[in-house]
């Protein structure tokens, strides 16, 4: 699945404006704002969870909030809340954490005491929480790594492309590129923490996590693509001002 969201794209025909003849395509991945919103929201995440269980072991003398339980519950020598608001935002980590109880008496184990209604909202605000936080740091991603429409049409337009059928303006590449650019960040932003989030419900080989799973196919891919785009540059020189190499 996660691959064939990686190969996914939109190209977009592009010209050169003095070479004729010289046609390329401007690809628009499906994952668009790649995998660093899912990296970022369980760094996010994980910095939660490190808070509470200092607040409820090391800064229990705080008043309020140290030591209490409704902010998370830890046991000795566990590094996981068993109750309390961050248990809501901790994920769960194969079927029989959350599916098998839910449908067999026998593993309620796993619930840690608390009733099947909890776990399935546990699901529903942990997912919610994942993917709005993934397209929050999806859309600052893309604005603060020169990837939003306006950087692109720049970039397009210094190397000599353009659009066939429309003027050979920043501006008008700007709106081109508007059509496709916001809605393809918050798309790839959600898929990629769906991606994740299902990834840990199912549970995966190595009891890895979501994100350690899209890490490995990206990177994957990416040294594909690297390969491919050298012997794409080998035989076509021109490519290589378009892709910043020269």
């Amino acid at each position: 699945m996660v691959v064939y969201a990686e190969s996914s794209r939109v190209e977009l025909p592009l010209a050169h404006g003095r070479v004729r003849g010289a046609r390329g395509r401007y690809p628009l991945r499906l994952m668009y704002a790649s995998n660093i919103p899912v990296i970022l929201m369980a760094a996010l995440m994980a910095n939660l969870n490190m808070f509470g269980l200092l607040l409820y072991t090391r800064l229990s003398n705080i008043p309020v909030i140290g030591g209490a339980w409704w902010i998370g519950k830890y046991l000795p020598g566990s590094t996981q809340p068993v109750a309390g608001a961050l248990w809501y935002l901790t994920r769960p980590n194969g079927l029989h954490t959350w599916l098998f109880p839910l449908i067999d008496p026998r593993y309620r184990g796993y619930l840690q005491d608390h009733e099947p209604w909890q776990m399935a909202l546990r699901l529903i605000i942990y997912t919610t929480v994942f993917i709005v936080g993934c397209i929050f740091f999806g859309k600052f991603w893309i604005e603060t790594t020169n990837m939003g429409p306006e950087a692109v049409a720049r970039q397009i337009q210094s190397s000599g492309m353009q659009i066939p059928g429309f003027r050979r303006d920043p501006r008008i590449l700007k709106k081109v590129l508007e059509r496709y650019i916001p809605a393809l960040t918050v798309l790839s932003s959600a898929l990629v923490g769906a991606l994740a989030i299902f990834a840990n419900l199912i549970g995966t080989v190595g009891n890895t996590s979501g994100t350690g799973l899209l890490l490995t196919v990206g990177i994957v891919i990416r040294l594909y693509e690297d390969i491919a785009r050298e012997q794409a540059m080998e035989m076509h020189p021109v490519l290589r001002k378009f892709l910043g190499v020269e």
